[in-house]
Parts: structure tokens; C-alpha cells; sequence
């Protein structure tokens, strides 16, 4: 399980584009937004559907912790390096072809993740699937957005957000559908499978029905951003999973400081690459806009909250409690439907109203949900019920929701038009960061706990995951207290017109 925050920004672009939108008569233009729409869609529920099924993969395929982690964290980690790559591939090569190029990785990737035969070639074909999604996803908004005229695009965009809502609530409980009913005996594996008649048909139908485009002034790659950026991350991350198996041996601690220095070799770079040809794989100069820095910061934040939870979610009920998959799917339902309330309720009724105190109370409302979550667990131990946990999952999804939709706009509300299209990859890339790092720091926050908690409390596998559980949700609410406290650089309100930044 995981969040509709992990699906990608709808922001319109504002450049203009040499080709012209469809005619309002040419239906083909519909079958080309089915398309785009259920990759995305496809996407998402990937995303979303894998937690479920992590407690049977490790079954499985005797995966290590370490393992699971990367099953998880390599999708977000490959997401995210490539992401603003990727649409700026799709501005030079054509969206249309990065579009076909990425779904057709994509389902070929989700092949080798079901016929996987051991938890190495499942972590390879989660980094290539997390790669190819970097391809295809930054086309689809790029994609609507040439194929539609601008008086469409509102209703377009808004079954856009409808479509990333169902995928956040139909994705766990597909998860756990298709793994509790164990089709031809594959366990897990349909979970992946699933997505390639959906692909084979996509491509076909994207070749027939999806007009190409290009931008009339595409900027240059920025590789050496993306192996500087990339590198940074993997010398954080792959540490932090790694670390608790291997005995957290000196060269982990010497990688995790050293990408701290690659993290600053990267931002000279991009200072160079400004200058060089104005191209960066980041705008430096978006981070001049306080509202925008302390927005990049609530969404890295906020990801390292989620990477934390969703995981250690899915673990505590399913190998903590033994519930079975279809039962902890069920159980996260209401927290994805409160989420899909306040959503649509903060954005059309009490931010236009309240500006940033709603995010505020959004961040103050999630943690009082997960502070009950602690003392649930801490009650009722291995007897708590679904019933039980519905109470505080709603609380959390209520917070969440007053968070997930206001939020981009807000980070956004003072960029110039002209960097919307960057700061917005930027924000989406951020999050997956994030999320990734979160994932990575499970091994320090529950597996860590857990073992502790095992060699010196020899009480069961219930009372450990219980003690992991609790300790983790801990340092979620200390990540939703520093949120919290981001909030107050958000501005007050949307400013009625974006500023223009200083050369």
C-alpha cells in the first residue's frame, strides 16, 4: 500500500507547442486519453500493489529484509533519478515515442518481475520497471496537454485526478485480491502479470492513436546531473539496507558521509551547467523563491514519511498479526477513502478559504491519527481488530488528505510560469526521493527494532513486530512535527500572480 501522493503533478505547461490540439470533432483524440490514462493508471496501481504482497514474496522466494526493501525502494529510486530526464527526452525524441518506448519497457519489465525465480532478479526487474515508468509517465500530461484544446484540458485534468484516485484505492485491494486467490498457483506473481495484456494493448492502440509532438525549444540532457544525483542517493540508501545485515561494517558509514559530498558536487555542477548552456538537470534558481525551497522540503519529508509507514503497515499486519493479504488490504480501505474526501474537500473548499493552516491542520491531524495508531497497538497487542484500527487509519487519511492535493499548488503558487514545467518534475522527483529514503531507513526504525526486541524479549514474532511498529510511527510523527513546522514558510495564501525571478 502506498499513497495517491506518488502520482505525478498535473500541472499544465505553458510553453507553446508547435502542434496544434485536435479538432473538437476528432474522436481519436478520446482513444488517445484512454490510452495515456490507463498507463498511468497502470502505473499507479503497480506502485500501490506491491506492498500488499510483500509478506508472500518473502515466503517465496526467501528474500532477506534487505531485499524486500529494495523490491520497494529501487522502484521509487530508478522513478525518481529519471523522471525529469525523461520528460525531456520525450521534448527532444517526441512524446509519443518516449511514451511507446517507456510502456513497452514497462510490461516488459513486469514479465521478468512475475517470472522472477530469486529476489535478486525480482530487486533488477523493479529498478528496470521503476526506469521505464520515468520514461512513460512524464509524457502523459505533456501528451493531454498537445491533444487538447485549452477549454478542455480542465475536464480532462479533473478525470486525470480521478483516474490517480481510483488507482490509490483499487491498487491494495487488487494486491491482496489477486495474492489471497493464488491464481494457476503462481501466489504473488499475478500481481505483475496482470499488466501485460494492459500493455500490449496500449502500445498497440499509442502507436495508432497518439499524435506526436515535440518542444519547439527542447533544453539539452543533463547526464552527468543524473549519475552525480543518482550516485548521491545510491551511496545513502544502499547503506541504510543493507547496513543492519551486514553488521554496519566502516564502509557503509564512509558511503553514507561521502554522499553528502557528491550531494554538493552536484549542486556546483548545476551552477556550471547554468552557465554552460542554461540546461540543468535542476533550476538552482527556483530555490531563490522561499515558498518553493521550504515546499521541496515538506515533500522530501513528507516522502520519508510515507516510505516508513506504508512498508512497516503491510509488515506489522500481515507477518506481525498474521492477518492474511485480503484482510490487511481490506483494513487500509478506509484510510484511502478518507484521503479521497478531505483530498477533493481541501481544494475546493478550505484552502481557497484558510490557505496554508489547512496543510498545517492536515499535518496536526495525521499525527493525532498516528499517535492513537501507537496506543492501539500498544492496548491491544496481537488481539487488535480491523474495527479497531479503523478509528485512527481514518484520522491519518483525513490529515493526509488536507496534505496531498493543496500541496503542489502551494509549493508552486510564487514559481514564474515560465520554470512550471521544471519546478513541477522537480516536486514529483523530490517525493520519490523521499519515499525511497524512507524505505531505506526501515532497517533502522523497525527491522533494527525487531531484532533488538527478539534476542532480548523472547515473547514471539508479535511482540517484536508490535515494538518495531510502534517505534517507527514514532519517528513518523517526529517527521510530521518538522512538516508542520516547514508549513509556516508556505505562503498564506495562492499569490494571484506568479513573481519573476532575478537573473
Amino acid at each position: 500500500m502506498t499513497s495517491p501522493a506518488t502520482a505525478p503533478v498535473a500541472v499544465p505547461d505553458t510553453t507553446p507547442d508547435p502542434v496544434t490540439p485536435s479538432a473538437p470533432g476528432d474522436r481519436r483524440r478520446w482513444l488517445a486519453l484512454a490510452v495515456v490514462m490507463t498507463a498511468a493508471f497502470m502505473d499507479l496501481v503497480d506502485v500501490t500493489i506491491v506492498n500488499i504482497a510483500i509478506p508472500s514474496i518473502e515466503r517465496d522466494l526467501s528474500a532477506t529484509f534487505g531485499a524486500i526493501q529494495w523490491i520497494t525502494a529501487g522502484y521509487a529510486l530508478a522513478f525518481a533519478a529519471g523522471l525529469i530526464t525523461g520528460g525531456r527526452l520525450g521534448d527532444i525524441y517526441g512524446r509519443k515515442r518516449l511514451f511507446l518506448l517507456g510502456i513497452t519497457g514497462f510490461t516488459l519489465a513486469s514479465a521478468l518481475c512475475g517470472f522472477a525465480v530469486n529476489p535478486e532478479m525480482l530487486v533488477a526487474s523493479r529498478l528496470l520497471q521503476g526506469a521505464m515508468a520515468a520514461l512513460m509517465v512524464p509524457q502523459v500530461l505533456a501528451i493531454i496537454h498537445v491533444t487538447f484544446p485549452a477549454h478542455e484540458r480542465g475536464k480532462v485534468f479533473g478525470m486525470f485526478g480521478a483516474i490517480v484516485g481510483l488507482g490509490a484505492v483499487s491498487g491494495p485491494l487488487l494486491g491482496a485480491l489477486l495474492t489471497q486467490w493464488n491464481l494457476f498457483g503462481l501466489e504473488w506473481r499475478p500481481i505483475f502479470l496482470i499488466n501485460l495484456p494492459v500493455g500490449i494493448a496500449g502500445v498497440i492502440l499509442g502507436r495508432r492513436f497518439i499524435t506526436e509532438s515535440k518542444a519547439p525549444k527542447a533544453l539539452r540532457l543533463d547526464v552527468v546531473g543524473v549519475v552525480l544525483v543518482t550516485g548521491a542517493l545510491l551511496m545513502l540508501i544502499y547503506p541504510l539496507t543493507r547496513g543492519r545485515e551486514l553488521g554496519w561494517p566502516l564502509w557503509g558509514h564512509l558511503c553514507m558521509a561521502g554522499s553528502v559530498l557528491v550531494f554538493a558536487a552536484f549542486v556546483a555542477y548545476e551552477k556550471v551547467k547554468t552557465r554552460k548552456d542554461g540546461s540543468p538537470l535542476v533550476e538552482l534558481s527556483l530555490f531563490k523563491v522561499k515558498s518553493f525551497a521550504a515546499g521541496i522540503a515538506v515533500q522530501l519529508t513528507f516522502g520519508v514519511s510515507l516510505g516508513i509507514f506504508f512498508l512497516v503497515w503491510t509488515l506489522y499486519m500481515q507477518i506481525g498479526l498474521g492477518w492474511s493479504p485480503l484482510r490487511a488490504g481490506l483494513t487500509g480501505l478506509p484510510f484511502s477513502l478518507a484521503v479521497s474526501t478531505a483530498a477533493g474537500l481541501s481544494v475546493q473548499k478550505l484552502v481557497p478559504r484558510f490557505g496554508r493552516k489547512v496543510l498545517q491542520t492536515g499535518a496536526l491531524t495525521m499525527a493525532a491519527g498516528v499517535l492513537l495508531y501507537i496506543w492501539e497497538a500498544g492496548r491491544y497487542g496481537a488481539d487488535i481488530t480491523t474495527w479497531q484500527m479503523v478509528p485512527p487509519l481514518v484520522v491519518m487519511g483525513l490529515g493526509m488528505g488536507l496534505i496531498v492535493a493543496p500541496l503542489t499548488d502551494a509549493v508552486l503558487s510564487d514559481v514564474p510560469r515560465e520554470h512550471s514545467g521544471s519546478a513541477s518534475g522537480l516536486i514529483n522527483t523530490v517525493q520519490q526521493m523521499g519515499n525511497a529514503l524512507g524505505l531505506g531507513l526501515v532497517s533502522v526504525v523497525f527491522f533494527g527494532v525487531v531484532d533488538d526486541h527478539r534476542a532480548t524479549t523472547p515473547t514471539g514474532v508479535a511482540s517484536a513486530f508490535e515494538a518495531g511498529f510502534q517505534n517507527a510511527l514514532w519517528w513518523v510523527v517526529a517527521v510530521l512535527a518538522v512538516i508542520f513546522l516547514l508549513m509556516f514558510a508556505l505562503p498564506k495564501r495562492k499569490s494571484p500572480e506568479p513573481r519573476v525571478l532575478a537573473a
